[in-house]
């Protein structure tokens, strides 16, 4: 019975700190994706509140899976391209030493990777030869187009440098902003954890969170779970011998 009682009370913890970063804004009913119908708790002023009881069960089960990912040491590619999205998106991978993607999605980065390895590959070679000096063999002129070229490059897949294979789960915000990425993970069989507010689509999202993805207090407070997730998961891994 006490038992119960503390995970009910943790329950409501996570609920009322849910609602504080306003985790709890959808969107107009309008825009509901019917998918979404019985997450939701109640239409004010023509607005979706979101159950955040259902979130914290749903959450949990997003969390679960990403300790099991950081036990067995896998990868986990963060997608994140929309303004209130990318600061959080890009500090949290860097922080776990994950890939990450707060620019455009390039298509292919996923059904293509063998292309996209190439770029990665490019840019990787282009930064070490810059460091050692090896670039002084080239005209003033080549330089100034190497550079421009890299720039790009650079633009698109800095966050993706040392990502050698396909990742073992993509986290999303916004599944619907970022249905690209969504669906060549499906293709490729790829586990998506994915934060989706009341426009999205949940099925084919193997675990989706529930939650306001447009607010940069809700974004970081669920990405930051998932990051905690995994260092939890990172610490109980088994020693290498």
């Amino acid at each position: 019975m006490q038992k119960t009682d503390t995970k009910k009370m943790e329950a409501d913890t996570l609920v009322e700190k849910m609602f504080r970063v306003g985790a709890h804004y959808g969107y107009s009913k309008t825009r509901r994706h019917p998918s979404l119908s019985k997450y939701i708790y109640a239409t004010k002023n023509k607005m979706d509140i979101i159950n955040l009881e259902k979130t914290s069960v749903v959450l949990g089960n997003a969390l679960e899976f990403v300790k099991k990912l950081g036990t067995a040491g896998k990868t986990i590619l963060f997608v994140g391209t929309k303004p209130e999205a990318k600061e959080a998106t890009k500090n949290t991978a860097e922080s776990l030493i994950m890939p990450y993607v707060t620019e455009r999605w390039i298509g292919g980065t996923l059904s293509n990777f063998t292309e996209i390895k190439k770029r990665i590959s490019e840019l990787e070679n282009y930064r070490k030869d810059s460091a050692e000096g090896k670039l002084d063999k080239y005209t003033k002129k080549e330089r100034v187009v190497l550079a421009k070229k890299m720039e790009k490059l650079s633009r698109y897949y800095s966050g993706l440098v040392g990502l050698k294979k396909t990742p073992d789960a993509l986290f999303i915000i916004d599944a619907r902003a970022e249905n690209i990425a969504a669906t060549e993970a499906k293709k490729r069989d790829i586990p998506v954890i994915s934060l989706i507010n009341s426009d999205s689509n949940i099925k084919g999202i193997e675990f989706p969170i529930v939650g306001n993805d447009s607010s940069i207090p809700s974004i970081k407070f669920f990405i930051a779970h998932v990051a905690d997730a995994y260092k939890t998961g990172q610490m109980t891994a088994p020693a290498k011998s």
